[in-house]
């Protein structure tokens, strides 16, 4: 299996995406094409590479120019062809690589898989789907910013899609739920109670909506929601996550039988960092592109580029795809919109 990696993005530069694809190649049996700037990636790669046996299962495709974070993701997919992003999507595209992944610009990774692999048959809108920590196993919320205007049918979609994807973790039957702002079938906006009643007449395991509280108990295995109040969600539970560690910190350090106690209780609070820590679930996927993508935190470490890249291997091996086809044809969007 072969990945491209985009190793321009990213906040940390190409060293940290180097050293993810070295941990991941070194991990499982797959090749990587590191895609930007051939002379810069060959010395970072010489040096990290020296002496792995690992590095002959790297190689580099050249590209002239990098799409910036603060650059418009559609105009600057246009103009730059030759940008890292667009030649790694271009390798899947021609077969040379089997998925991409990419820490650059989001919506220049998106707008890249959608402009030159296009959307998988039957899907109206490609989304984002993120990982949750839970009390119980990680949850699958979709859509986290690819769409923020949506339609019931959209939002269908993306319990599809998202349903798919949640299968590679060994999840028979996912259940899946509706966001909103009450427990009952009534309550909502309008779309949400227009999607409630698609998602209960379709052939997935809905069973129910999802109040915002009901996100972390992990009672369900998706979670669907348009991009505007996914991206809020993200966004908002990465702060509390940062918040709540910082908060101990300072109560940590403000008594000597507080620190005592942190001593002794340090493998639970390894354990809990671990669990909210992002980099261990690698990266956003894709979903609803003819393709294999993955998008991944601007900060990435070395150990989140790793884990992505085995995450996009996963995707591929479990063809989730073709899962994706099959449970629309399973359903038929006509048939749903007239029932």
């Amino acid at each position: 299996m072969h990945i491209a990696l985009d190793a321009m993005g990213g906040d940390h530069g190409p060293e940290e995406l180097i050293a993810g694809a070295l941990l991941a190649v070194e991990q499982a049996d797959l090749h990587v094409t590191l895609v930007g700037d051939e002379t810069l990636l060959g010395s970072i790669l010489g040096k990290r590479g020296s002496g792995s046996s690992a590095s002959a299962r790297i190689r580099i495709a050249h590209s002239s120019q990098v799409i910036e974070m603060n650059e418009h993701p559609v105009e600057a997919v246009r103009k730059k062809k030759d940008s890292s992003i667009m030649v790694a999507v271009n390798l899947v595209r021609r077969g040379e690589a089997d998925a991409v992944v990419s820490a650059g610009n989001s919506g220049a990774t998106m707008a890249a898989a959608v402009r030159v692999l296009g959307r998988l048959e039957g899907i109206s809108r490609p989304g984002i789907a993120s990982f949750f920590p839970t009390l119980k196993k990680p949850v699958v919320l979709m859509d986290v910013g690819a769409n923020v205007d949506c339609r019931p049918l959209h939002l269908y979609q993306f319990a599809v899609m998202a349903s798919c994807f949640s299968r590679i973790f060994d999840i028979g039957n996912p259940r899946i739920g509706l966001l909103t702002i009450g427990e009952e079938g009534g309550k909502g906006n309008q779309l949400v109670k227009e999607t409630y009643a698609l998602l209960k007449n379709s052939s997935l395991n809905f069973v129910g909506n999802v109040e915002g509280r009901d996100v972390f108990r992990g009672d369900v295995d998706v979670i669907v929601c348009d991009g505007f109040v996914g991206n809020i969600c993200l966004k908002m539970s990465e702060g509390l996550a940062e918040a709540a560690m910082q908060m101990l910190r300072n109560e940590i350090v403000k008594s000597l039988p507080a620190k005592i106690g942190y001593l002794l209780a340090r493998p639970a609070f390894n354990r809990f960092r671990k669990r909210v820590d992002y980099a261990e679930y690698g990266g956003a996927p894709l979903l609803g592109i003819d393709g294999v993508g993955i998008v991944c935190h601007g900060a990435s470490s070395d150990h989140a580029i790793k884990n992505a890249i085995l995450e996009a291997r996963k995707m591929v091996k479990h063809q989730v795809n073709a899962a994706i086809l099959k449970s629309l044809a399973a359903d038929d969007n006509d048939r749903l919109m007239e029932s």
